[in-house]
């Protein structure tokens, strides 16, 4: 893998968190490409939940770990789907990156993900599933992030503002907390 870009940088978080709406943004303003794992999935091999409901999971998954790789290799601001930190792998693949943890309360992702078709939500209580599958996942977001940003209230404008400050200033493996 060639060396990182310092510049760029990796979100990781939950569904719903706004890593691709936040991630564009961050990439437009520190003038660097943006690579989405989940829209290389879609492009290459489809639409995620058809690749859930043929090929299971665990397929699927094997699809996320190369275009993850791929990503990271490319460089810029990165947006990883919300389970790709369940790969070992990629947990230690991106120590090599600033990542930047966002975070979102129950209450706002009800709102975003309402009609949303996400595989891993479905049943009869989507929202008990994400949170679920978040406190899951918390642990090991907490382990790669160098920063963590709430997404939950205030302006997008705000958060994206916060994370490029922090970027700014913040190297590859400098564990910091921030709020935005």
């Amino acid at each position: 893998m060639t060396s990182p870009d310092p510049r760029g940088l990796v979100l990781v978080g939950p569904m719903g968190a706004g890593k691709t709406s936040i991630g564009k943004k961050a990439a437009r303003a520190l003038g660097l490409a943006f690579i989405d794992t989940d829209a290389m999935i879609v492009r290459e091999h489809g639409p995620i939940p058809e690749l859930f409901t043929t090929y299971g999971e665990a397929h699927f998954r094997e699809i996320e770990r190369a275009a993850v790789v791929d990503a990271l290799a490319s460089g810029g601001v990165v947006s990883l789907g919300g389970g790709s930190v369940l790969d070992p792998r990629t947990r230690a693949d991106l120590r090599a990156h600033r990542v930047a943890f966002l975070t979102v309360s129950l209450q706002t992702v009800a709102a975003r993900l309402r009609g949303s078709h996400r595989p891993l939500l479905a049943g009869d209580d989507p929202l008990e599933r994400w949170q679920r599958i978040f406190d899951e996942r918390l642990p090991l977001y907490e382990e790669v992030a160098d920063a963590t940003f709430d997404t939950s209230t205030g302006p997008v404008s705000a958060v994206v503002a916060a994370i490029v400050d922090w970027a700014g200033t913040a190297s590859v493996g400098v564990a910091l907390e921030e709020d935005a």
